[in-house]
């Protein structure tokens, strides 16, 4: 069964680049680091077979596994055991030497009881044969550098690990949920700090496979710790919201909504039961489990301070804001056509609230004012339009709405001074003398002597530059007379 959430589409106009650029160093590894581990390995297994050690070990190895079956309860290396013998009888050398090489706790058992599998002279044989092989060519693997070993386990390996992949299909594997979950929670948290929680993730993740992998020499690679870590920042981040998630049973498959914690629990409890149930599979499921774990934690941990979730997140793309306006801007048109004037205008409020730049609304919200001057909305829709057209730079609209106020609303709700003193500013900023007057007798009657003052003396120094000397002369004697 699988189960990943869906919620999301990709916004290619904002790319997700720290996303793509985890995918691309992985795939680049792979491709030129990674590449070298067949030619060590094909030289490995060359020397082996040549040396006649396959020919010591092969006893040795057999001898081991019916041990692990027998005493330690392994029931499920009966398998490796009968494709060992399978690959003997077969005479597939080259594979049997490969087995033979990269079973690592194999080789863990051999130094410990060389003594007692070996004579002298063949353990002096197969110590100095396989120290050469395993120095030259094995411990220069890219696993055995930079994997994850949990019996010599290091700072650098947590993250180097992460990076690393065993083949094609588990890269691929690994690339295409990376992408999926990635692209959602690197825009939740933002490019640096989503980085830091992939890797964390994968440290953390790599921590508790250690754990319970206490000196194990074989070596964890993979990006799979890290990619659970985003699940569950993911799950975490919509918290009790309802998301959708698309799950494939068998052949079946389709998508459902429900609370993202709420799969959490799934999740981990499906990682937990493969770890005890499944058996030698080679998947880290405890890893997978610890990655989950990490991911809700830090968002839970530090979402209201280092690891907090952007804002505009939840917010919907531009698209879709896009289409929800037109349709709910068409209701509005459509309410105002029949002349209902009261849902239009709740209609345009509630699309105001969620589309604030958008001046179309306030122009409609405004002309609906209009309609009945003596309430004081007419007033503070003028001045809410009086501001917005100024800090959009359209003072001559800005000017308009005054004059259209004075005519039909002044009479019942006067405006301030402050508002006829903006206006005398811009009238002389666009040298609209005539309605800087205007504003200058509205701004007189309004009685605020400060402003008066300050535009009377504006006004003659205006009419100064432009040598109109009697308006100059009116003025300063207004100025003499204050």
């Amino acid at each position: 069964m699988l189960i990943i959430p869906a919620e999301n589409a990709v916004n290619w106009k904002r790319p997700p680049w720290v996303t793509l650029g985890l995918m691309l160093t992985c795939i680049l590894v792979f491709l030129f680091y990674q590449a070298g581990d067949s030619r060590k390995l094909e030289q490995a297994v060359g020397i082996y077979l040549d040396s006649g050690l396959a020919l010591l070990e092969g006893p040795a190895y057999e001898d081991y596994l019916q041990r692990k079956i027998r005493f330690e309860g392994e029931d499920e290396r009966v398998f490796e055991l009968q494709r060992f013998q399978k690959l003997r009888a077969e005479d597939e050398n080259s594979w049997l030497a490969v087995s033979l090489l990269m079973d690592r706790e194999f080789y863990q058992y051999l130094l410990q009881n060389r003594d007692v599998i070996w004579a002298p002279a063949e353990r002096v044989r197969w110590l100095e044969q396989r120290t050469i092989i395993e120095e030259t060519y094995i411990q220069r693997l890219s696993a055995q550098k930079l994997g994850l070993i949990p019996a010599k386990l290091s700072l650098y390996t947590l993250v180097t690990y992460q990076f690393l992949h065993g083949s094609w299909g588990h890269i691929i594997g690994n690339l295409v949920f990376l992408f999926l979950l990635g692209f959602t929670v690197e825009k939740a948290l933002g490019p640096g700090r989503f980085l830091l929680a992939y890797l964390v993730c994968g440290a953390l993740s790599g921590v508790v496979f250690t754990v319970f992998s206490l000196g194990s020499y074989i070596p964890l690679v993979g990006a799979s710790g890290s990619i659970s870590g985003l699940m569950g920042m993911y799950v975490a981040i919509y918290g009790l919201q309802k998301i959708r998630f698309f799950y494939f049973l068998g052949v079946y498959f389709n998508y459902f909504r429900a609370p993202a914690l709420a799969i959490l629990p799934v999740w981990l409890g499906k990682e937990i039961y493969d770890y005890w149930f499944a058996g030698a599979t080679g998947v880290a499921y405890m890893a997978h489990a610890g990655g989950l774990l990490a991911g809700a934690g830090l968002v839970w941990l530090l979402g209201k301070s280092w690891l907090q979730v952007r804002e505009e997140f939840f917010e919907p793309e531009e698209d879709e804001q896009d289409d929800r306006f037109t349709t709910g801007y068409a209701q509005a048109m459509a309410s105002l056509g029949r002349m209902d004037f009261d849902l239009a205008k709740r209609q345009f409020e509630a699309l105001r609230e969620h589309y604030p730049d958008r001046p179309i609304l306030l122009e409609h919200l405004y002309n609906l004012a209009k309609l009945r001057p003596d309430l004081p909305e007419y007033l503070s829709r003028t001045r809410e339009l009086m501001n917005d057209t100024l800090s959009r730079r359209q003072p001559e609209k800005m000017i308009a709405a005054w004059q259209e106020y004075l005519s039909k609303g002044e009479s019942y709700h006067p405006l301030a001074a402050e508002d006829h003193n903006r206006v005398l500013f811009t009238s002389l900023k666009q040298h609209d003398l005539k309605a800087a007057e205007k504003a200058f007798e509205r701004l007189r009657s309004a009685d605020d002597p400060l402003l008066t003052i300050e535009a009377c003396r504006l006004l003659a120094e205006e009419f100064e530059k432009l040598q109109i000397a009697p308006k100059a002369r009116h003025y300063r004697q207004l100025l003499q007379a204050d």
